[in-house]
């Protein structure tokens, strides 16, 4: 088992900055690749990013790209969603993943589904005023 905790969110205005954070606690950081994912009321949730297990490999949805950076630090068992440039529609509880089956093809291709992951956080809530 693994245990992922978020924190960081906020309410911000847009064209604001948030940056979040994903402690993992329970096993060994590097026996996942991480993900980041939303949900908004009354939607699906989202795949927002992704890092490979050694950080080297990131992949993000179009409509992050170059305003959202994912990393991990392995001294910290953490990783970040630097949020840039924010947007109302970037509204949405952000929730934190860690994929352990599919840690190497996650690391190569991607995991863009939430059922590809198999630990989440609870969540943490941003909010975008225009």
């Amino acid at each position: 088992q693994v245990q992922l905790v978020e924190s960081g969110g906020g309410l911000v205005q847009a064209g604001d900055s948030l940056r979040l954070s994903c402690a993992a606690s329970g096993r060994t950081f590097s026996s996942f690749a991480m993900g980041w994912f939303r949900q908004a009321p009354g939607t699906e949730r989202e795949f927002v990013a992704g890092i490979s297990w050694s950080g080297s490999n990131t992949h993000y949805i179009d409509s992050v790209k170059g305003r959202f950076t994912i990393s991990r630090d392995s001294a910290k068992n953490t990783v970040y969603l630097q949020m840039n440039s924010l947007k109302p529609e970037d509204t949405a509880v952000y929730y934190c993943a860690a994929a352990e089956l599919l840690r190497d093809y996650c690391s190569g291709f991607g995991c863009y589904e939430a059922d590809e992951y198999d630990y989440w956080g609870q969540g943490t809530q941003v909010t975008v005023s225009s």
